[in-house]
């Protein structure tokens, strides 16, 4: 099996480092989208700091932030000083950048909450101790509730014509909509500007990176900066990701994973990288991990040779996994993971069970139906669906094809009590290798 532990160097920043340079290095990992002249310059030249914002319009981040937070962690180890803007400013406006409607807008208490969350999830990434170019999280609300309307439309609006704005595409395409934009989201681009701003007089911020979604945001802040100081600041987008479908990365039913274990808990997680596709799996590995070329040259082979053995989809899954959950998190997932090939279900929960499980044929039992001295597990079998009668369950018994728990059940007269269900709540039955049912206890 391949294996490659980079874990201890995600947030430090003095460990060895890609022998690219950080432009070189974000080009091969298919990171760069587009960029305003003289950047490679820039960063080949001098220590940069470099800021990229994050909108804390949800409890959590989620895996499409990743390409972002791995920008500043790549430029972190190169020497640069990253910034990441947690918008409890910006997000009481919210960005109309990739939107077809007008968002809804969040009270004060819920953007401060989500901004704590997030904070916390960056900080998994980012180095705040070393001296050389220590990391940041900063709050753009510090200026933005403070700053008064006529100030605002004094220093920054009289810097943006109507038509500047009206040309860049987060406006344009909602213009062309039946709903429009309101003046609201119309003046976000103006308060992404003022970000870059405060950030370039009070850190000497001369980067913004972004998606290539955010490009006319960023452009504005360049803009602003030339405009207001007279100074040349830059910007470097990256480009959305789509899977080898054409899918937008992320997206799956019930929408993106996110950071968040209670929402994605590790298993979900785990499994949601090690069923990615064959054909977007190298992509993913340049993209979300710290991996050099020639450690990605082999699980390419790998790939192309054998692919059955998904060694390339088990190192990203347990690489990004640790990232984001920690060793713990890796090795909750690969045990629960392991439940569903008969692994020991001693010490999950019915709660981690039914996220395993939730995917399986699932049927109610009345907790009366359960008397004193138990079920008889033929029932359970017909119960679920597992057998069509009592006889054939019984012969799949006999036939030492049946699990509870697991655990292979070896009488067909068998009973099973309350406390043989989890947390007297599930009982998950097996047929065969593969084919679970489960029995929630009501």
């Amino acid at each position: 099996m391949i294996h490659a532990d980079y874990s201890a160097q995600l947030t430090n920043s003095q460990d060895p480092v890609s022998a690219m340079d950080i432009i070189e290095e974000l080009r091969w990992r298919g990171a760069i989208f587009d960029s305003t002249p003289g950047v490679e310059e820039m960063l080949g030249g001098e220590k940069t700091t470099v800021y990229v914002g994050f909108d804390p319009t949800a409890r959590s981040l989620h895996v499409g932030n990743l390409v972002p937070i791995m920008g500043l962690v790549r430029m972190q180890r190169h020497g640069h000083s990253p910034i990441a803007i947690a918008g409890a400013g910006t997000g009481m406006i919210g960005d109309p950048s990739g939107r077809d409607d007008e968002r809804q807008l969040l009270t004060v208490e819920q953007i401060d909450d989500n901004v704590k969350n997030v904070k916390l999830q960056l900080a998994h990434f980012l180095d705040f101790d070393v001296k050389s170019n220590p990391a940041r999280v900063i709050n753009n609300a510090d200026w933005l509730r403070k700053i008064g309307m006529t100030d605002f439309l004094r220093d920054v609006g009289k810097h943006f014509t109507v038509n500047y704005m009206l040309s860049k595409e987060s406006v344009a395409t909602r213009m062309t909509r039946e709903q429009g934009i309101s003046y609201t989201e119309f003046s976000y681009m103006l308060l992404q500007a003022y970000d870059y701003l405060v950030l370039h007089d009070d850190y000497g911020c001369n980067l913004q990176m972004g998606g290539s979604d955010q490009w006319g945001n960023i452009l504005a802040g360049v803009e602003l900066i030339r405009r207001a100081r007279g100074h040349q600041v830059h910007a470097l987008s990256y480009p959305l990701i789509t899977t080898a479908s054409g899918a937008k990365f992320g997206k799956s039913v019930g929408g993106a994973p996110t950071l968040d274990p209670e929402e994605t808990s590790p298993y979900r997680f785990y499994q949601y990288w090690i069923n990615v596709d064959d054909a977007d799996v190298i992509q993913y590995m340049k993209l979300f991990t710290l991996f050099e070329p020639d450690q990605i040259a082999e699980f390419e082979g790998a790939v192309a040779s054998e692919p059955q053995k998904r060694e390339a989809q088990r190192s990203l899954a347990r690489t990004v996994t640790e990232m984001v959950h920690g060793s713990n998190g890796v090795s909750t997932a690969q045990r629960a993971t392991d439940v569903l090939f008969g692994g020991e279900m001693d010490g999950f929960s019915a709660a981690e069970l039914l996220d395993i499980f939730a995917d399986v044929p699932s049927e109610e039992l009345d907790r009366s139906l359960i008397k004193d001295d138990g079920l008889p597990v033929a029932q359970l079998l017909t119960h679920s669906g597992a057998a069509k009668s009592n006889g054939e369950a019984r012969r799949l018994i006999e036939g030492g094809g049946v699990y509870l728990n697991n655990v292979r059940v070896s009488d067909a007269r068998g009973l099973v009590t309350l406390e043989g269900a989890i947390d007297g709540q599930i009982i998950v039955l097996r047929r065969g290798a593969r084919n679970y049912f489960m029995l929630r206890i009501v």
